[in-house]
C-alpha cells in the first residue's frame, strides 16, 4: 500500500520540525528534574550499549501502561534468557517507576519523538528484533520506520478512546497504511477487537487478550511513610481523590464542604494528575476556606486538604485511605485505572466517565 498524502505531510511536517520538537521535549523533561544525559534520548541518542543477541522493544506511554506490561516482561525472560530488553516510555514518573519495578537485565530509555531524524538514530543504535507497542501508542514515523526496516511490530492491550476512534474512521486509508505491517494485535475486548477490524485491520492478525492492567502488580508502597502518615491522619475521616484533572479539583472540594457538614473532621488527600499545577490548586482550596498543605513543600500533613503533589507515590496515598475517587471521570477525559485502586483494598467510586475501562465497570 502506497504512503497517503496525510502521511506524507505528517512526515514532512515533523522533518522540518525536528528541532523544535526535539527540544520542546528535553525540556519539559529537564523541567521536571530528568538529566541532561538522559533527555537527549529523545532525540534518539542513547545512553545505554546494546548487547550482541536479540532485542525486545517495548513500548508505553505512562506509569499505566508501563506497568501493566512488567509481568509480559517477566515471563519473556524466562522463555527467552538471551533477549535483550528495552521498554521506552514518555513521562518522567514512568521513568522513575521503571528504574525501580523493571527486573535485572531490562532497560529503559525515553521514547524519540516521533520525527524522522529521531527515529532512525534510535533504530540505528538499538536494532530491535520485535518491537512491542503497549495500548493506543500509534507513532506513524515510528510504525514506518519499523516497517522499512522489517522489524515485527505487535500492539498489545490494544485500546482506542472514542475521540481516536472518530477520528482514525475518518482517516482510516492513513490508519490501515500505518498499521499494515503489524503482525498481531491483542485488543482489551471484543468491542474494540471489532472497531480495529473497521478501521482496516485485519481480522486474521486480531485476538481478544482483555485488559494487561488487570495483571499488574499492586503499586509500591513506602511503608516507612505510609506509617508516619497513618499516625498523623489517625482517628479522622481520610478519602483521595486521585489523578484529578482542571475542572474537577472545584467539584471535588465542593464535595469535601459538603462532607464536612456531617463530618467535621473529615480530611482530603487530593493526588493532580500533573504536580505542576498545586500551587492553582491549593489556592483553589484556600478561597474555598480550607487549610492547606503540600507534600512537595514538607508540609505537615495536619491540613484540611493535603496536596500530594510528588511523582511515585500513588500507592502510598492509595493504601492510607479507605475509600478513593478516581478521577479523569468527572469530564470527559475517559477515566483511570480501576486496578490499582482496587489492588489496595479501598473503595472505589468514579465519575460517569469512564470510557477508557468500560468494560471493567
Amino acid at each position: 500500500m502506497r504512503p497517503t498524502w496525510l502521511f506524507r505531510a505528517y512526515a514532512t511536517a515533523t522533518r522540518a520540525g525536528s528541532s523544535r520538537i526535539t527540544r520542546a521535549r528535553q525540556k519539559r523533561l529537564t523541567e521536571a528534574g530528568v538529566s541532561d544525559a538522559r533527555a537527549a534520548e529523545v532525540a534518539g541518542h542513547a545512553s545505554g550499549a546494546r548487547g550482541t543477541g536479540r532485542l525486545i522493544w517495548f513500548h508505553a506511554a505512562s506509569v499505566g501502561e508501563s506497568l501493566s506490561i512488567l509481568p509480559l516482561i517477566t515471563t519473556l525472560q524466562r522463555s527467552c534468557p538471551d533477549a535483550q530488553i528495552l521498554v521506552t516510555s514518555v513521562t518522567p514518573s514512568s521513568a522513575d517507576i521503571l528504574a525501580k519495578r523493571l527486573p535485572a537485565g531490562a532497560l529503559h530509555q525515553f521514547a524519540p519523538v516521533d520525527t524522522p531524524q529521531a527515529v532512525a538514530r534510535f533504530l540505528t543504535h538499538w536494532r530491535p528484533d520485535a518491537l512491542i507497542l503497549v495500548e493506543s501508542e500509534i507513532w506513524p514515523n515510528m510504525l514506518v520506520a519499523c516497517a522499512q526496516a522489517s522489524i515485527p511490530v505487535a500492539l498489545v492491550g490494544a485500546r482506542l478512546s472514542e475521540k481516536s476512534l472518530k477520528r482514525w474512521g475518518k482517516l482510516s486509508g492513513t490508519f490501515r497504511y500505518l498499521t499494515q505491517d503489524v503482525r498481531l494485535v491483542f485488543a482489551q475486548n471484543i468491542e474494540m477487537a471489532r472497531a480495529l477490524q473497521r478501521l482496516g485491520m485485519r481480522a486474521t492478525r486480531v485476538e481478544v487478550s482483555g485488559n494487561l492492567k488487570a495483571l499488574a502488580d499492586p503499586l509500591p508502597v513506602d511503608h516507612a511513610a505510609r506509617a508516619s502518615l497513618a499516625a498523623a491522619f489517625a482517628d479522622t475521616p481520610l478519602w483521595v481523590a486521585a489523578s484529578t484533572h482542571p475542572g474537577e479539583d472545584a467539584i471535588l472540594l465542593g464535595a469535601h464542604e459538603i462532607l464536612r457538614q456531617t463530618m467535621p473532621a473529615a480530611r482530603l488527600i487530593l493526588v493532580p494528575r500533573h504536580p505542576e499545577r498545586a500551587a492553582d490548586i491549593a489556592m483553589l482550596a484556600q478561597k474555598a476556606g480550607f487549610s492547606v498543605a503540600r507534600r512537595a513543600q514538607g508540609d505537615a500533613p495536619e491540613a484540611d486538604v493535603y496536596l500530594a503533589d510528588t511523582l511515585g507515590e500513588m500507592g502510598l496515598w492509595y493504601a492510607l485511605a479507605p475509600v478513593v475517587f478516581l478521577a479523569g471521570s468527572l469530564k470527559p477525559i475517559g477515566g483511570h485505572n480501576p486496578f490499582e485502586v482496587a489492588h489496595s483494598g479501598a473503595a472505589l467510586i468514579s465519575g460517569p466517565h469512564v470510557a477508557n475501562f468500560q468494560e471493567t465497570y
